[in-house]
């Protein structure tokens, strides 16, 4: 166990409280077993570190561990939650839990034997942890989901300038002043082309020019072994996963053409949909639907982006600026909003607000007469009208 807490110890001393993400204010601390999800780099990690050193004025009252700790090699998740609970603990914070084998059933019964302990579980698999929380664990957690940095965020980070979380009805009845007061204080197009390149997982900062490097590791890791760990799939679909991703990253926004690509990939229609569900739950992808079509793993998406820019730029320097675009708006909307395809536009949001994302000289004749529709342009630092900066949605988490 010393090993266990001098780790425990060293990373609270290297912890920084100088910014947290937006997620940790949202969650109820005090639920008796709380799941966060959120992929590889997003900063779970540093977040239960910073609330160990916000709130507990006896640090060994708590304890953070990350099960891929050689301890785990001849001891227990239960031998670790004894120890812990005997010697005056109260608070478990478990890291990439994923990675212990039968985690699942030893968490529900510590849930069940230690009543006054609380447990905070963490993992970078997204799909793993979707497989694992069903059943007698369901319904005992509480989950969320971290995602990467909003724009907003990004400049906090930066120490470029710190602002306010907007809501999406301010973004769109208030964006001429919230913009003007916005850009007196920074130049945002600036940033918001950094941002858009390699600003949405944290450790940019730490990889430098190494950035894209890591983030390939990342998405290798989820294609060679998180969907083979979760699905029967063979070394044939997971070459075929990676070619998916890169005709995703050279095309324009991509409207499905589910036979073409079943083409392109020699595959079958429903091995397609399996793989575009997988690394949707894996948050490589994102399907968007038709208002009005229900979802499940074998209905076809009617358009296909990418989780974030990031991404994109990680797969291909020649990132099509219409998928960009799209793609930023999507993934800073989804946070809190559901998101559709719409007969007209690009995207709608919660069935009411219909976008059209273009570049400065976007027009509206393809919404022109659409009640709740808003033009979404690239490359202007103030919008007029129901015309908005792309960039300014950036502000909602």
């Amino acid at each position: 166990m010393d090993r266990i807490y001098k780790t425990y110890g060293r990373l609270l001393a290297a912890t920084d409280l100088g910014f947290t993400r937006y997620l940790y204010d949202k969650i109820n601390w005090d639920n008796k077993l709380i799941v966060i999800k959120g992929a590889k780099g997003v900063g779970k990690t540093t977040m239960l570190l910073q609330h160990i050193l916000k709130t507990f004025p006896d640090k060994q009252k708590a304890l953070y561990v990350s099960l891929d700790h050689i301890w785990f090699a001849r001891h227990s998740l239960i031998d670790l939650a004894e120890y812990h609970y005997t010697h005056g603990g109260t608070h478990l914070f478990l890291d990439e839990v994923h990675k212990y084998k039968g985690w699942q059933q030893e968490i529900k019964n510590i849930y069940d034997s230690y009543p006054d302990l609380h447990v905070v579980v963490t993992g970078s698999s997204m799909l793993r942890l979707e497989e694992s929380l069903v059943g007698d664990l369901s319904r005992r957690h509480r989950q969320y989901t971290l995602e990467g940095l909003s724009f907003r965020e990004y400049l906090e980070l930066e120490q470029v300038v710190h602002l306010p979380v907007l809501s999406l009805e301010t973004v769109l009845n208030d964006h001429f002043m919230q913009a003007s007061q916005i850009t007196s204080k920074v130049k945002v197009l600036g940033y918001f082309e950094k941002y858009i390149e390699a600003g949405y997982y944290p450790f940019y900062r730490e990889e430098g020019d190494g950035f894209y490097d890591r983030l390939q590791q990342v998405i290798d890791t989820i294609i060679n072994t998180e969907i083979p760990s979760v699905s029967n799939i063979e070394y044939d679909s997971v070459y075929k996963a990676k070619l998916l991703l890169a005709v995703l990253a050279e095309s324009s926004p991509y409207t499905l053409n589910i036979s073409g690509l079943c083409n392109t990939l020699q595959a079958s229609r429903n091995n397609v949909l399996k793989l575009l569900d997988l690394m949707d739950k894996a948050a490589l992808v994102r399907r968007l639907y038709s208002a009005n079509i229900g979802m499940n793993m074998l209905t076809k998406p009617e358009k296909v982006l990418f989780a974030n820019t990031n991404l994109m730029y990680c797969l291909t320097p020649r990132a099509d600026d219409g998928t960009m675009r799209e793609t930023f708006l999507a993934s800073q909307l989804a946070v809190a909003h559901k998101l559709s395809m719409p007969r007209q536009g690009d995207l709608v949001a919660d069935g009411r607000w219909l976008f059209e994302v273009g570049g400065k000289n976007k027009g509206f004749s393809q919404i022109k007469g659409i009640e709740n529709s808003y033009v979404v342009a690239d490359k202007i630092d103030i919008g007029h009208g129901s015309k908005i900066p792309l960039w300014l949605f950036g502000m909602l988490y």
